[in-house]
Order: C-alpha cells, then structure tokens, then sequence
C-alpha cells in the first residue's frame, strides 16, 4: 500500500471513529498531496503522480512547519494552540519513519561520503543527494547539512 491510499485509509477509519482533530490533519495531507498533484501538471511528470518519497518530504515540511509554530506559540503564552500543533504532529508522525538518532545519522553521513568519494567540500551537493535518496522521511536534512560541511570542511 502506497503512502497516498494509507492517508485515505486512516481518512476513512477517522470519519468512522468521528475522530475530528484526527480527522482535519489527515485532510490537510491529503490536501497538500493534491497540490503536488496540481503543481505536477504541465510538467511532464503528471504520468508518474506524486511518489511516495514526494508524499515523505511533504510530510517532513509539514512536521517542521507545526514544530516551528508550535514553539511559537510557546513563547507567545498560547498553551492551547501550540498544544493543537503538536497534536498535528503526532498524527503526522504515525506516516513517517521512525527518525534516525543522531550517531545513526553520523554513520549514514560517514557511509555517504566514502559512498561517493567525497573529499572535499565541492562534493557536498553529491551527498547530500545520496543522503536524500537514501533516508528521505527519516533525517532532518537542515541539521544533516551542516555535519556534511564539517566532515568535509
């Protein structure tokens, strides 16, 4: 089962379950996997759709964005609100892979570069695309960076 019909099938046990929290996350996925869509026509690429590793980095920005509001909505002393946005997250979450801890990214970066051949800091753009095609969904790109740069730097 593909990651679009596993959003359509926790959509429809939501409905039945009248889990309406649940239920509007869910829809705002499926909507953003029909933007992609839409974004996909005229392209060329619309035969193919949206893979799951599009359906994955969707998922990824959409974590990141409800994280980055929720803190602040911390800081701005509403508990409520930021407590909806972590709520978001955690069904979200249920979609994507369990997250790599950071020695395991360490080892992924380490295998990446010496998977490439990568000996300086010209080769960064090579591994982090060796790390995307490998771990999408699973690493947070942002911080993967800047380790890259270290080792290569």
């Amino acid at each position: 089962m593909d990651m679009r019909e596993r959003v359509n099938a926790a959509l429809k046990d939501a409905m039945r379950a009248k889990e309406a929290d649940r239920l509007s996350t869910l829809r705002l996925i499926n909507a953003a996997i029909k933007d992609k869509d839409i974004a996909l026509r005229g392209t060329g690429e619309e035969a193919v759709g949206v893979t799951d590793d599009d359906v994955l980095a969707i998922m990824g920005r959409m974590v990141k964005q409800r994280q980055e509001s929720a803190r602040a909505y911390e800081e701005g002393g509403r508990i409520e609100l930021a407590e909806k946005e972590l709520a978001e997250v955690k069904v979200i979450e249920e979609f994507l892979p369990k997250q790599l801890t950071s020695e395991e990214v360490a080892k992924a970066i380490d295998a990446a570069i010496s998977d490439v051949g990568a000996t300086s800091i010209r080769d960064m753009g090579k591994v982090m695309a060796t790390l995307k095609g490998k771990y999408t969904g699973q690493m947070d790109f942002g911080k993967a960076g800047p380790m890259v740069k270290d080792r290569l730097g």
